[in-house]
């Protein structure tokens, strides 16, 4: 049969995306390695989408407002003060007025060491509800504006050139490039490590030949320089990374990550961050949370999502170790849930919601945000969480606190940032 290009680069678990030259992998993935002293690692921010959105108040559970358990008779998680009569599965109490859901048990130590950070009452203020638009909204940064293409992380990389750069300065582990990092600076897509290679003798393929010796071979005789070029410098990446053995990765620190989407793309981001190939942005995602039907309290869908969320990331930050100093984890979702369950026992699409901010450059043990309070009067909408916490004043801290991005201006276009507004959680 034909074989087209098209199927190589689907066969080979890597996709590419950016305009103009692609960077040489060879020279500059070298480049990374030979960079033994933790003085010439980059800081790195590891961005987690929970896609579906995710319902903030049963995550980080407002138990000190009264109007929370009249608004959910039947999917509310009980306070701490009845932890004896519901057998200990109830909220665990951060300052008085949030808890933690119980499925995020091992996130308590983390807070209560100042490695962990919440804002809550934080999202869009657009007040879209479909999931697509709010999506493509936040990893725009871009509220209402449907005709933005590219992702502000993509606009930092883009406004933070270096002289030497590493093919995985940014990497999405995810199965296509997510809009996050679309734009003019390349990134990197690969959904698995494993497949990020170009393995020997392909079924459809066939013969006694290897897919990546016809990979090869296609490829040197193409007329396009930009093709031939990307070509080689993909072939090169793959090879570096089975060079460096990631395949055969074993967490550190007797890290277990959980079965599942988040488990699996958190170790392999742990892997290239313990790797120094110069990673500095890295994207994963997780779906699975919007659920209208049947949501449950202590236990059910939210708390099986929640369980998996905490125990990646409760791994991930044992895995790296002190590695974490260099590293922040922040997760968002296109926007919370209704404050009122439905009667379906779930919660339909809300507006502001939760995020979370792990690593050593967080101020952690706190919940950020001014909190509006969900009485009849307060909420959004007569329905929601009210926004206090603009996302982007989220990003824009990271981006200047911790990125150190010079210019946010390019990054956040058509939005005035004020270190005024940034809710403080970082150092």
């Amino acid at each position: 049969m034909a074989l087209s290009r098209r199927y190589f680069l689907k066969s080979a678990g890597l996709s590419l995306f950016g305009a103009g030259s692609v960077p040489p992998f060879l020279r500059r993935t070298a480049y990374a390695l030979n960079q033994p002293n933790a003085s010439a690692r980059k800081k790195v921010l590891v961005a987690i989408f929970q896609r579906g959105a995710a319902d903030g108040l049963n995550t980080i559970v407002p138990f000190g407002d009264r109007s929370y358990y009249s608004l959910r008779p039947s999917i509310a998680i009980p306070p701490p003060s009845s932890r004896s009569e519901n057998g200990g599965r109830t909220v665990i109490d951060l300052d008085g007025f949030f808890g933690l859901h119980p499925s995020l048990a091992g996130l308590k130590p983390l807070f209560d060491a100042q490695h962990l950070a919440i804002v809550h009452a934080a999202g869009s203020p657009d007040s879209t509800r479909s999931h697509f638009d709010a999506q493509d909204y936040m990893e725009t940064a871009a509220p209402g504006v449907r005709s933005e293409s590219n992702g502000w992380l993509n606009r930092y990389l883009e406004s933070t050139p270096e002289a030497e750069v590493t093919p995985f300065r940014a990497v999405a582990v995810t199965p296509r490039m997510p809009m996050t990092l679309l734009g003019a600076a390349p990134a990197l897509a690969m959904n698995d490590v494993k497949s990020f290679r170009l393995r020997p003798v392909d079924p459809i393929v066939g013969g006694n030949g290897s897919l990546a010796a016809v990979f090869e071979s296609m490829y040197a005789s193409t007329s396009d320089p930009l093709l031939g070029r990307t070509a080689r410098e993909m072939f090169e990446a793959a090879a570096t990374l089975e060079r460096l053995g990631l395949a055969d990765y074993q967490p550190a620190n007797g890290a277990r990550y959980p079965m599942g989407q988040l488990g699996r793309s958190l170790q392999q981001v742990a892997q290239l961050i313990r790797a120094d190939v110069g990673l500095e942005v890295a994207f994963a995602e997780v779906s699975g949370w919007d659920h209208h039907v049947n949501e449950g309290a202590v236990e059910g869908q939210l708390a099986n999502s929640l369980r998996q969320f905490g125990d990646a990331l409760v791994a991930f930050h044992q895995d790296l170790g002190d590695r974490m100093s260099e590293v922040l984890v922040l997760s968002m979702t296109e926007f919370g849930r209704a404050a009122r369950e439905n009667g379906n026992r779930g919660t339909d699409h809300g507006h502001a919601a939760v995020m979370f901010a792990l690593g050593g450059p967080v101020k952690g043990g706190k919940v950020y945000g001014r909190w509006p309070g969900l009485g009849e009067d307060q909420l959004y909408e007569g329905r929601d969480l009210a926004l206090t916490t603009d996302f982007r004043d989220v990003f824009a801290e990271v981006a200047v606190r911790h990125l150190r991005a010079a210019d946010v201006n390019t990054i956040f276009p058509g939005f005035s940032v004020f270190p005024s507004r940034f809710r403080g959680f970082l150092t």
